[in-house]
């Protein structure tokens, strides 16, 4: 069997960070028929109930249980609305490496969210899990992940050419990363 990630719940002062469930596929349903994840995230489209439910109740959790990753629900800490995703893939347990990917609904925006549980997500990886490096891939033209990559703290490294697909075709992607040491003093 694969090792795994535990079955974890984080917080920041914000945002409750926690699996998916059947509560949250109406709103994932809605957040991924949006035009804007659409055009950055090669998603099912048109992206059904029976999609989002799928996600919440069964794909998310089974990754995690595969040994992928892991993949949380960011809600409001507060009133516990869905505000997006953030979760860990293609994860390389030996290497300790793993890459992380967000989408964010559309109704929490520009308000730091995805930046905040992205950094979450990888002092978490980064500190109690002991991992050596996390990537983010943002498409070239994607100006919004590419701004949460940077609020998070990760470095932009370069481009890998042509090794994205959405469904406007092949695109570019930045190569960003975070390391322990982008960690020390904060």
């Amino acid at each position: 069997m694969p090792p795994v990630f535990p079955e974890t719940v984080l917080h920041t002062d914000r945002l409750l960070l926690r699996p998916f469930n059947s509560e949250d596929a109406d709103a994932t349903r809605i957040a991924c028929s949006d035009e804007l994840t659409q055009q950055w995230l090669p998603l099912p489209a048109p992206y059904t109930i029976e999609h989002a439910t799928s996600w919440c109740t069964e794909v998310s959790h089974r990754l995690r249980t595969s040994g992928d990753g892991i993949h949380f629900a960011v809600t409001d800490a507060g009133s516990g609305q869905l505000l997006g995703t953030v979760g860990l893939k293609k994860t390389d347990w030996p290497a300790q490496v793993s890459e992380v990917g967000y989408w964010s609904a559309p109704w929490a925006r520009g308000r730091g969210m995805t930046a905040e549980a992205t950094r979450a997500l990888g002092e978490w990886l980064l500190g109690e899990q002991g991992f050596q490096r996390l990537q983010l891939l943002a498409a070239t033209g994607n100006t919004a992940s590419q701004r949460v990559a940077e609020k998070a703290g990760f470095q932009r490294e370069g481009i890998l050419r042509n090794a994205g697909y959405v469904h406007g075709g092949r695109v570019d992607l930045f190569v960003f990363s975070l390391v322990p040491g982008d960690l020390a003093g904060n």
